[in-house]
């Protein structure tokens, strides 16, 4: 009996509080009683949904949206210069950073570096000969992306051309100011020779390879994809003499972004998510497994066959991005280029006397800055 009327209490009083309410039915009840309908809004609680709660309950602010930036970027059309850049855009890593690209063609680092003097250019991308106008103040690097191994000598064995002390007294192909210029230099000095050995054509890198193959010139120092183009085309006569890796004990070859003193003067922040979208990009680019995919972007931006791009993947040492924060943080950055810059001063090719120190073009707290991805 006591619980029949245990039973009647209880459904009078739920009657009674029924009928207090109003006339608008109750929303669906979900099958876990822990969790809302989709359809249903959730319960608002005393925190503002912009304001979420962090351990503690004490309320932060949302980061403020990041300010659209649009960038003109200057590349060389081969695998090193875009494997990283192309990687970014096409799986919206820059469109996280609220930065849009446009992506113009140079066909070396100089012409791109001039092009960001007059204000064309935002950020340029330069192999290793370029990099002697970092020490004349013309360009900042914020950002390494790989070692290069694109570079060669190239000799005919038509034209006598099988080592490199066969170099003297033969016309030698070159482009003075690039990585051309800069390997020429060191296998010179491998061999035992001078400029005043041999007959220098200093010519732009088309001409180059059309000079090699008809044969007017016996040798030439110059990168991939135009060493491919040459060996391809010459098959059974011409060979690689010396490559980047043959002077790694006494050179490197970093291949760098770079901007003008005055844009990185003014423009901390933008560079600071261009190199965290970078770091994704390059996270994923360096994974062997994912080469195909890279080379297949790289040749649709600049118009080359599949082949031609996939051949290139082992023209650098491709860093992912937290190999690039920890090299700037324990100096592996600054003795680079630091052993860079004296290869330049031995060659001549920078004025020791009026040269930047290293530690003012390289901007590694940019790049430490950008980390903060890893965290």
């Amino acid at each position: 009996m006591k619980k029949v009327l245990v039973i009647l209490l209880t459904l009078a009083m739920l009657f009674s509080v029924a009928a207090c309410g109003t006339d608008t039915p109750d929303p669906p009840v979900a099958d876990d009683p822990g969790t809302q309908p989709q359809d249903t809004p959730p319960t608002p609680d005393a925190t503002p949904p912009d304001t979420p709660a962090v351990d503690g309950g004490e309320p932060v602010d949302e980061p403020a949206p990041l300010e659209p930036v649009a960038l003109n970027i200057a590349y060389m059309p081969n695998y090193a210069a875009l494997w990283a850049v192309v990687t970014g855009i096409n799986r919206g890593y820059f469109e996280e950073q609220a930065i849009s690209i446009t992506l113009y063609e140079f066909a070396d680092g100089p012409t791109s570096i001039a092009a960001m003097e007059s204000g064309s250019i935002d950020f340029a991308y330069i192999g290793p000969g370029a990099h002697r106008l970092c020490s004349t103040g013309n360009a900042f690097i914020f950002t390494i992306q790989q070692l290069g191994n694109a570079d060669c000598v190239i000799g005919l064995s038509s034209a006598g051309v099988n080592s490199l002390g066969d170099l003297a007294g033969k016309r030698v192909a070159y482009s003075s100011g690039t990585s051309s210029e800069a390997i020429l230099n060191l296998a010179l000095d491998k061999a035992g020779l001078t400029w005043d050995d041999i007959t220098a054509f200093d010519m732009d890198t088309s001409s180059m390879v059309a000079s090699v193959i008809s044969g007017s010139v016996d040798a030439a120092a110059t990168w991939s994809p135009n060493s491919l183009v040459i060996l391809s085309e010459l098959a059974g006569d011409a060979a690689v003499l010396a490559s980047n890796i043959d002077f790694s004990d006494v050179a490197v070859s970093p291949a760098s972004w770079v901007v003008t003193p005055s844009y990185a003067a003014e423009n901390e922040e933008i560079m600071v998510r261009f190199v965290k979208a970078l770091y994704k990009a390059m996270d994923f680019g360096s994974q062997e497994q994912n080469f195909e995919q890279v080379a297949t972007w790289v040749a649709e931006q600049y118009g080359a066959s599949f082949d031609t791009a996939f051949d290139q993947r082992g023209d650098g040492a491709w860093f992912n991005g937290s190999e690039v924060v920890e090299m700037a943080q324990d100096g592996t950055l600054i003795a680079y280029y630091t052993l860079q810059q004296q290869n330049f001063i031995e060659a001549e090719a920078v004025d020791p006397e009026t040269a930047l120190s290293v530690t003012e073009f390289l901007l590694t707290d940019i790049m430490i800055q950008a980390g903060e991805v890893y965290n």
